[in-house]
């Protein structure tokens, strides 16, 4: 038996100019050997290792960018190969659903769909699979690799697609490859396995506070009542896909009142998708220890309302899927909450502690980048179609982290009293645009905010209030939701959101 994980079959892209891992299974004992050969037939690479138990890992040398190239995999008698392999830059796409929304529900999407044609361009998409056994064992195994050609790709995750794009735009010598590994509704601690989550307290308390919800419910019953749910959820999907066909653009207020509200309730259980641990061991560890250039992770609307550590969770990902993807330094880039509430909702601040928290790993986590949406949230819609701008900002943050150029959202860097002033010093100036320079409050000792005026003075705000003669806070943005920010640095991206 010798069975390549998916990930090497025809059309594989691998990373460049890193070691190159290559694993799957085989009959117990044996030794695999794989060779990388050229275009041209020469051999690039060649690795062997004998397998532990029936799992095998052979590593090769680090190669250019390039194409057309071949994998040859040999154990024993048996041989197994992959044509059309490319060479160039691998990202992990993780996260929930704003990562999860496909290209054929986003703006555009349907027209790019239509005409996009790119060989070197190419996706993996992990399947998503809640439950171990033959059925997730089968996706798996007939999951392949697929380049970007008319009319094919519509389910593949707009932001990873717009963010490949670009890059190939910039670099069009080197192929790029995505690797979707996500699922909408999910917890960031979806994808930590339980003795991860069970070295810090916060992944203790969701791991408990999830089994006191399940109350032991059987991996039978959880199937029926999630049958259910899928019938009643496709039901309503499919009425809301005719109503879209019907309607083009309508806007989420629209879709609501004619198809109702959507009947998100899925069943707490053993099998469920949602539980803490389980997206880990059924998703990530498919693909765990291929070699990456870096992940990208839009994630955190899920865990607005369960913690106030979402920090903690997050660095503890990082800190996993680099040690799980065996590079100390993997680059990791993510995206900061747009703003947001539900149609009729109130504010809970829980939005802006979340983008706080982002905001505290990217600086404190070496290795890290973080993307501003400020002004790319919808009101009602937790889900925006635009997601050019989230793949394109991510792959400008990929440019200053992994190729040398790029642009990212001005951020403040600190803050100073000056009697009855405060000067916010940013990383690059910034520019107002609007009517009132409202989301800007300052306070004093007390802690009670009030709204400040602002007087830009080149890379500094400087912020007062009438009613705050000793003004030591001040913060931006400080909810869940704004129609309009008015602050944005001359490359046309929005202020992050601060709080001192």
């Amino acid at each position: 038996m010798l069975k390549p994980a998916s990930l090497f079959t025809d059309g594989a892209v691998l990373c460049r100019r890193k070691e190159i891992r290559v694993f799957g299974d085989v009959s117990e004992g044996l030794t695999v050997t794989v060779r990388l050969l050229s275009r041209e037939g020469t051999l690039l690479g060649e690795g062997s290792a004998r397998a532990e138990g029936t799992r095998f890992l052979v590593s090769l040398p680090p190669q250019e960018a390039q194409a057309g190239c071949r994998l040859v995999i040999q154990a024993g008698d048996e041989q197994a190969e992959a044509d059309d392999v490319a060479i160039g830059e691998v990202f992990l796409a993780g996260g929930q659903s704003n990562m999860e929304l496909e290209l054929r529900n986003a703006d555009e999407g349907p027209e790019i769909i239509r005409q996009y044609d790119d060989p070197l361009l190419r996706f993996f998409n992990v399947p998503k699979q809640s439950v171990q056994g033959p059925a997730q064992q089968k996706a798996v195994a007939e999951t392949r690799w697929q380049a970007v050609s008319p009319g094919t790709g519509g389910v593949n995750s707009a932001v990873a697609y717009f963010f490949a794009a670009m890059l190939r735009e910039r670099i069009p010598e080197i192929p790029v490859g995505i690797i979707g590994c996500y699922w909408g509704g999910t917890s960031v601690t979806c994808w930590m396995e339980e003795d991860v989550l069970r070295t810090e307290p916060e992944g203790v308390r969701y791991l408990e506070e999830y089994e006191a919800l399940t109350a032991g419910k059987s991996m039978e019953t959880w199937q029926e009542e999630e049958n259910l749910f899928q019938e009643t959820f496709g039901a309503w999907c499919s009425k809301v896909d005719e109503y879209k066909q019907s309607h083009p653009g309508a806007p989420w207020a629209d879709i609501e009142a004619a198809c109702g509200f959507v009947p998100w309730n899925p069943p707490a259980g053993p099998g469920s998708p949602y539980r803490p641990a389980g997206l880990a061991v059924t998703m990530v560890r498919e693909i765990v220890p291929v070699t990456l250039t870096g992940i990208l992770f839009y994630q955190g609307e899920e865990d607005t309302g369960k913690t106030d550590h979402y920090d903690t969770l997050l660095t503890l990902l990082i800190r996993t899927w680099r040690k799980l993807f065996r590079d100390e330094a993997l680059p990791f880039l993510f995206v900061q909450l747009p703003m947001w509430v539900d149609q009729n909702g109130i504010d809970t601040f829980r939005w802006p502690l979340l983008r706080k928290a982002q905001a505290a790993v990217r600086d404190a986590v070496p290795g890290t980048g973080m993307i501003c949406l400020l002004d790319q949230g919808e009101y009602g819609n937790i889900h925006p179609t635009a997601k050019r701008p989230v793949g394109e900002r991510l792959a400008e943050l990929a440019g200053i982290m992994l190729y040398g150029a790029g642009e990212v959202s001005p951020r403040a860097l600190d803050l100073t009293p000056q009697g009855d002033t405060l000067s916010i010093r940013l990383s690059a100036p910034v520019q107002f645009r609007g009517e009132t320079a409202a989301l800007l409050e300052i306070a004093g000792a007390d802690g009670s905010y009030v709204p400040a005026r602002a007087e830009i003075r080149g890379d500094r705000l400087l912020l007062r209030a009438d009613s705050i003669r000793q003004p030591v806070h001040a913060r931006y943005a400080w909810t869940d939701y704004a129609a309009q920010v008015p602050f944005f640095g001359e490359n046309n991206l929005p202020l992050e959101p601060f709080d001192f």
